[in-house]
């Protein structure tokens, strides 16, 4: 299974920002889809940050004022990204390994979706579950 396959299912929606857009349009953003991170565009379109619920925590925590700061001030710049061919496996090892929830995902240089932690994990589970279910159809279909 690879996050193509996640995109599929989920869609290929990204919710996105400008860098020179402020925190308080990004909250805003944050809570109106519902989501924990937006990824940070330029006039192409291409990813040149990220921007999460846990960034705008951090830099909340140590200055009230940062409504008025610009997405580019507290944004991620150095995006880790990952390919529509990518399997679950290796995503979710650089995720936890990298301690991120979301993964932004390029393909020939365009922006094509996002996966989450949450996207991952539940992918795998339902993988999981086939195969628990395939094993026991032929557990089951051998003692009849």
């Amino acid at each position: 299974m690879n996050i193509k396959s996640i995109l599929a299912k989920k869609g290929m929606t990204v919710v996105t920002i400008h860098p020179n857009q402020s925190i308080r349009e990004a909250i805003a953003r944050l809570a109106q889809h519902n989501i924990g991170a937006l990824v940070a565009v330029d006039e192409a379109n291409l990813p040149v940050g990220i921007l999460s619920e846990r960034d705008i925590t951090r830099a909340l925590a140590a200055d009230e004022q940062i409504f008025t700061k610009l997405v580019s001030e507290l944004m991620t710049k150095n995006v880790i990204t990952g390919l529509p061919q990518d399997d679950l496996i290796s995503v979710a090892n650089t995720m936890t390994e990298r301690r991120i929830r979301h993964l932004p995902v390029v393909e020939k240089g365009k922006l094509v979706g996002i996966v989450s932690i949450g996207d991952v994990v539940k992918a795998q589970r339902d993988q999981y579950q086939g195969e628990v279910d395939t094993l026991q159809s032929q557990i089951l279909g051998e003692k009849a």
